[in-house]
């Protein structure tokens, strides 16, 4: 006999502040009413919604954790939320968002001059300009202290050279966060700086990598700098070495945490609905034992990656996570994801394959989300280093 149904035995909203639960429900309507209809037809067609950019910025999307320039100023939580609504859609629509702020509005935000967050800031919080983060190259991903690309000063400008790889938004975006090697006076050995590369610079070009079967809703391209002469006023003062890149990683991961565990949502509540409406040997799919086993083991992994999150994310608030712990987060959370939608397709069947059911494009969107901004292995180390003590990459 079938009772009454609860599809989630786990609510953190009495936990959540009054604006952190208007911040979640209004992205949730948002992602639900403008992004879920048409998400299929871009995926399929493999396009970027570019038209959806300014509806980003009015959500107040983009640069949402910063403070001032014209940006949200969401706290940890509410930021959280707002990414787990997008990658209930999409991956790669979150992946838009996450980029324009994590990786290019807070290393402007937390390392540029005035006169560089005054330039750019406003105008990326309105969605009016689109910015890019060039750090992985074809020849250096998980290590990228191997870069290749490198300035050298000349005048009062820096001249740059090499090439980046797998870059969200690079083909349409208005500027670009490279970082590179530099001999600065004094020093043996390169640095790491980071500059602030401007389309339309001689020698800066983005071609844009076609025959993706994954994030096919999001632009992905390189970064190509032959001779680009770059002014030292686009050097980002405030940071030089790895950690200035990692750092930017560390807020990128931590909405990456977030927001897989809302591709988990949307795949479980999915295999949910069709396993009550779908029958077979007169029953429904979820009066069978096994089923029910599958969609307990993705309601209670999604309950307590959704925990973790709220955690970390309180002790985000109070200036307290570390890197090693949002390494915890996204490894995981987005394992957990890739699991859950494996497991959804199984539900579904044949049908789990089809885009209009939204199981399948979540489960190839993640398999590109389990290797980047640090793939699971080199997080596995990067926790195995901090309990043990022991650095076991090289």
């Amino acid at each position: 006999m079938a009772s009454a149904s609860q599809p989630y035995l786990i609510d953190i909203t009495p936990d959540l502040a009054e604006e952190e639960r208007l911040v979640h429900a209004s992205a949730a309507d948002f992602c639900r009413s403008r992004l879920l209809p048409i998400i299929a037809e871009h995926y399929e067609a493999g396009t970027f919604p570019r038209e959806l950019v300014p509806e980003f910025a009015r959500m107040g999307f983009l640069g949402a954790p910063l403070e001032g320039y014209g940006c949200a100023g969401l706290n940890p939580v509410a930021y959280g939320l707002t990414m787990l609504e997008l990658e209930k859609v999409d991956s790669g629509l979150r992946s838009f968002c996450s980029v324009q702020t994590a990786l290019v509005m807070w290393p402007i935000f937390a390392y540029g001059d005035e006169a560089q967050k005054q330039r750019w800031l406003p105008a990326m919080a309105r969605g009016e300009a689109i910015g890019c983060f060039g750090l992985t190259e074809p020849g250096s991903g998980s290590d990228p202290g191997s870069m290749r690309t490198n300035a050298r000063k000349d005048g009062s400008d820096y001249i740059l050279n090499g090439e980046k790889m797998w870059i969200t938004n690079s083909p349409i975006a208005d500027v670009a966060v490279v970082w590179a090697k530099v001999h600065e006076d004094g020093r043996p050995e390169p640095v790491i700086r980071g500059f602030l590369v401007e389309r339309g610079m001689p020698g800066f070009s983005t071609p844009e990598i076609h025959g993706k079967l994954s994030l096919r809703a999001s632009i992905t391209g390189s970064i190509v700098l032959e001779d680009v002469r770059v002014p030292a006023s686009n050097l980002l003062p405030g940071v030089s070495g790895l950690k200035g890149p990692l750092g930017c990683l560390t807020q990128a991961r931590y909405g990456i945490g977030w927001g897989a565990i809302g591709a988990a949502m949307g795949v479980y509540e999915r295999a949910l609905d069709y396993s009550k409406d779908r029958k077979q040997f007169d029953r429904p799919l979820a009066g069978f034992q096994l089923t029910q086993q599958k969609l307990v083991e993705m309601h209670n992994a999604i309950g307590k990656s959704l925990l973790l999150a709220l955690h970390f994310g309180r002790l985000k608030q109070r200036g307290k996570l570390t890197s090693t712990q949002v390494s915890w987060l996204k490894r995981d959370n987005v394992a957990m994801a890739l699991d859950c939608a494996r497991t959804a397709r199984s539900i579904l069947g044949g049908n789990g394959i089809m885009g209009e059911f939204h199981v399948m494009r979540h489960l190839c969107n993640l398999e590109t989300v389990y290797t980047y901004e640090g793939t699971h292995e080199v997080h596995t180390l990067a926790i195995g280093r901090a309990i043990t003590g022991e650095d076991a990459f090289t």
